[in-house]
């Protein structure tokens, strides 16, 4: 793949990644001449993990042995010692901005890191008069705004544990979620704002919470301004502001693996696995995540479009810890036109934007150019994930936004951060991830173990990190933890991602395991296609599945075209061409159809198993989890994909 970026000598030089490798060098006495190698110091030294804790300054009671165990999914790190994450969050006590916040047009926010940390302590000190203590859930039904910030970091300074979904989720998709974890505090809002429209949420709140017996008290953040429904054991958050004094925060330190949040899988193929991350965990692997591979210091300015629901908004949150400001955006990313978060970066001099790869495609589609609109003069690297990047989106970034560094990244929820991820100090290839993580032993693998680079097969971990889950709630004897990632090879993490390490070490995602299609035995990732199909100017979005046909599969897929055009045999035929130029003539679909709407999770990812289960004639178990359940009818019963 071409090099689009090579960072400048001061660049590599500056970097936080070459601070820490003197570091590194100056505690070992080796010499590491490469990322490769510090790379490789990181996967086979766990003193690695300590010297991060020392170059981040982490607070905390460092007592005893790194990790305990060799395998990863009993691995216990730091078993000896004590922290707590909304400590780490709150070290600044300064009148630096702490968070910026903007909700579309309607309301803005800025608090400095005094003000943040009063707020909290406000918070904390109701919730421990409520009762909540070590181990309890707060659960929060909140957008991106200040007060999420302040209820899980008041919530993690007692040792309670958070968990938290976007207001724009319905009933059951809520019920689905925190009636499996029986929080004691719901944190919520009156209403939210979307494109531009107001959306009333007390109604949907006053229901969900009567089937929520766990539930001591909901507080009520006056957001949108709308008139009270009455809903039992409630208070306004305003009452909590003007009935606590601030105070020094008595900050509950726990033990590396007690439990920080519980995060959700997308429940698309039936009730969400409740994922519990620790306080030990969390932070250091996104401090080393921030400060080293994303180059984030104390007074950058750090954006990421997502909302309460993804783990991106975990992974933002956890900036604070470095100093840095973190911006927050509320609403639709195109209202009222496509560059308002571009503006929104502008004039807050953001360093660090970081967004979905599919929203970079919706920008190229509709040829906004942000460099002819803004200066972004203090933009310094853009972050991309959810889905793989294609290369035709590289080009764009470095056409229209300026020259950066663009870094593509990849993990999940499961980690609640990256296997693959940016590294600053190496060049940026059109197409590929730069490189794995340090401390995380990334290898593709087959059914025969390990592949040679560039060949592909499954992304697995082989050795412990200590961002791997705690556990699953109510999963007792750790059999559905086990089957989520150890069931494929044993002992090994498998991460569900079909993938290649290129030849020149980066690293290219063609899509999830479950989703890859199968025709003629042949193993085609679903990303190849897109990247193809992306680039026809008269295609909006699309989405490939494998329907069984005749003893095999066939490809079929299906296209979102822009307003006023239809799909015309020509027209698929271009389509058709492009892919099979591009790869090979096993990933030509056989039939492409054109549809209205493509079905996409609450996070904006597209989903192709409920796709795949409608067209075969399957119930799809949890609408709940999608943004607009609906989609799914354009592709029930179509006649083209009868079988004979």
């Amino acid at each position: 793949m071409a090099v689009v970026w090579i960072p400048s000598q001061d660049q590599i030089l500056n970097s936080n990644l070459k601070k820490f490798t003197d570091f590194v060098e100056e505690n070992t006495g080796k010499h590491l001449k490469s990322y490769d190698e510090l790379h490789h110091f990181s996967i086979s030294n766990p003193e690695f993990w300590r010297f991060i804790i020392e170059f981040c300054k982490v607070e905390g009671e460092w007592n005893g042995p790194i990790y305990e165990g060799e395998k990863i999914f009993s691995a216990k790190w730091f078993p000896q010692s004590k922290l707590n994450f909304a400590e780490n969050m709150l070290k600044n006590r300064s009148d630096d901005e702490a968070l910026i916040f903007r909700c579309e047009d309607r309301i803005s926010e800025t608090l400095s890191f005094a003000e943040l940390y009063n707020q909290v302590s406000k918070t904390a000190q109701h919730l421990k008069e409520l009762g909540v203590t070590k181990g309890d859930r707060v659960a929060g039904f909140l957008p991106n705004f200040a007060g999420s910030i302040v209820a899980m970091l008041a919530t993690a300074s007692v040792g309670a544990i958070w968990s938290s979904c976007s207001p724009d989720f319905g009933e059951q998709g809520v019920i689905d979620r925190f009636g499996q974890i029986e929080p004691k505090v719901l944190f919520c809002v009156d209403g939210y704002f979307y494109n531009g429209k107001t959306h009333n949420c007390l109604d949907k709140i006053k229901s969900f919470t009567a089937r929520l017996p766990s539930l001591k008290q909901v507080v009520i953040f006056d957001y949108a301004s709308l008139s009270n429904i009455i809903i039992d054991n409630s208070v306004s958050y305003q009452e909590i502001a003007e009935n606590y004094e601030a105070s020094e925060i008595g900050f509950e330190r726990v033990s590396f693996d007690h439990p920080l949040y519980i995060m959700y899988s997308s429940g698309t193929t039936g009730v969400p696995k409740c994922i519990v991350h620790g306080h030990g965990g969390t932070l250091v692997q996104h401090l080393k995540e921030h400060q080293l591979q994303t180059n984030i210091s104390s007074g950058d300015r750090v954006f990421y479009f997502t909302t309460c629901s993804w783990m991106m908004w975990n992974w933002l949150v956890s900036a604070l810890g470095t100093g840095a400001t973190i911006m927050l955006y509320d609403g639709s990313p195109t209202y009222p036109d496509n560059t308002v978060l571009w503006k929104f970066a502008d004039e807050e001099q953001c360093s660090h934007f970081g967004t979905s790869a599919k929203y970079i495609e919706t920008l190229m589609k509709n040829d906004v150019n942000p460099s002819a609109i803004f200066k972004l003069s203090n933009l310094k690297v853009i972050c991309s994930t959810g889905s793989p990047l294609s290369a035709e989106c590289y080009d764009y970034i470095y056409k229209n936004v300026g020259y950066v560094h663009l870094a593509s990244i990849s993990g999940g929820t499961d980690i609640v951060s990256c296997f693959v991820i940016g590294v600053p100090t190496i060049p940026v290839r059109r197409g590929e991830i730069q490189g794995a993580g340090l401390g995380m032993a990334v290898e593709i693998w087959n059914s025969s173990g390990r592949v040679n680079r560039g060949e592909r097969g499954e992304l697995v971990c082989t050795k412990p990190f200590p961002s791997r889950p705690v556990k699953f709630w109510n999963d007792i004897d750790g059999k559905k933890y086990h089957a989520a990632y150890f069931d494929r090879f044993e002992g090994v993490w498998a991460h569900g991602d079909f993938a290649e390490q290129t030849v020149d070490g980066g690293y290219i995602i063609y899509g999830r395991s479950d989703a890859t299609l199968n025709p003629g035995g042949v193993r085609i990732g679903t990303a190849e296609i897109y990247r193809q199909v992306d680039r026809v100017n008269e295609v909006l979005e699309s989405i490939v599945i494998g329907q069984i046909w005749e003893s095999d599969t066939r490809i079929v897929l299906f296209v979102k075209l822009r307003e006023g055009i239809n799909l015309t045999e020509t027209l698929a035929d271009t389509i058709k061409k492009l892919i099979k130029d591009n790869c090979t003539s096993r990933h030509v679909p056989s039939k492409i159809l054109q549809v209205e709407d493509i079905p996409r999770t609450k996070s904006g990812k597209i989903v192709e198993i409920p796709v795949r289960d409608i067209v075969h004639g399957r119930e799809v178990k949890n609408k709940e989890a999608l943004a607009n359940p609906e989609a799914l009818d354009y592709f029930r019963d179509r006649p083209e994909l009868a079988l004979e």
